[in-house]
């Protein structure tokens, strides 16, 4: 665990919001050794925070065991350079044990998941969210998704919440984002945090800024960190040139190849970590692999994404 508080750590990143994969041997156990090589690239290579067994991190098919030693190995590896986010989620009584499971392994903070299955109300989904957040001293990020939904009158009690320090956007209903930000920044609870966390969040960004949502996810860059540190730069420092070049010739042709299949967003990214010459196993069940030739695509749009950098840096020695 690092000393400074999380939300400030992660107010201004440096970099992308890395979401490692949780990598398997291939007997199906996880590989330790492995997933520690992978976080420890991402950070080397410029991730703001490690978000370790979220959902691209397959949270859903670890045991707690599991669970525990991937978040203590990320732990670990960054030694205190960024802030390690881990998941939490299922129904409360599970949800407050990977809470504490994550806090004894040293995690910086939690990514509060939505409830297992169930459609709860709204004051039903404040008590969970409460709940996970009274059960250790780690803040806590909530994951808006699925059927985990909120008004804007609600995300207002959660930012009034001690140790619930912001919202992970997973919906992409920009109309309720812009209430909810409204309602909160109404209410001078402006310190709350906001993150994009679509699949491939970098497609829809531009707009989720323009709500005031500077924080995103990035799946990509467990793949292609080249890509996604160059797309975050560049939205950073303003520039449309290349923000919409990448966008055009990377971005889209991925999200529609990751359309073609169900559990791509997971499945596609492992497949684009194992092109990257790291044998971090397949997916396990009930997700997927990839077709063959959804893999040769793959390939072919990450190298066209590499092409458009290297574009980018003649330019500039022109």
């Amino acid at each position: 665990m690092t000393s400074a508080p999380l939300a400030a750590r992660l107010t201004v990143p440096s970099g992308p919001l890395f979401f490692p994969v949780t990598a398997y041997a291939p007997d199906g156990e996880v590989d330790l050794a492995v997933y520690r090589a992978h976080v420890r690239r991402g950070v080397d290579a410029g991730a703001a925070a490690v978000f370790a067994c979220c959902g691209t991190g397959e949270f859903h098919a670890l045991t707690p065991e599991e669970f525990q030693a991937c978040v203590r190995a990320a732990v670990e590896e960054t030694a205190g350079r960024v802030p390690v986010v881990a998941g939490a989620g299922y129904g409360t009584a599970l949800a407050v044990r990977y809470a504490r499971l994550a806090e004894e392994a040293g995690a910086d903070g939690l990514l509060a998941m939505p409830p297992y299955l169930v459609l709860a109300g709204q004051e039903g989904l404040l008590r969970h969210y409460r709940d996970v957040a009274a059960a250790t001293s780690l803040p806590v990020i909530v994951y808006q998704r699925d059927n985990a939904v909120f008004t804007p009158r609600s995300v207002v009690e959660l930012a009034r919440t001690d140790g619930i320090i912001g919202l992970k956007d997973g919906l992409g209903d920009l109309d309720l984002m812009q209430r909810v930000v409204s309602a909160v920044r109404t209410e001078a609870l402006g310190d709350f945090l906001y993150f994009n966390g679509l699949p491939t969040a970098e497609q829809t960004q531009l707009a989720y800024r323009a709500l005031g949502v500077t924080l995103y996810s990035s799946a990509v860059f467990c793949f292609a960190p080249e890509i996604a540190l160059a797309f975050h730069r560049a939205l950073r420092s303003g520039d449309e040139a290349l923000v919409h070049r990448l966008l055009d010739g990377f971005y889209r042709p991925f999200v529609e190849l990751r359309a073609q299949g169900r559990g791509y967003a997971v499945a596609l990214v492992k497949a684009g970590v194992r092109l990257g010459g790291l044998d971090v196993g397949e997916v396990r069940p009930p997700l997927q692999e990839p077709t063959d030739d959804h893999v040769k695509q793959l390939a072919q749009v990450i190298e066209r994404g590499y092409a458009l950098l290297d574009d980018e840096g003649g330019e500039e020695g022109e």
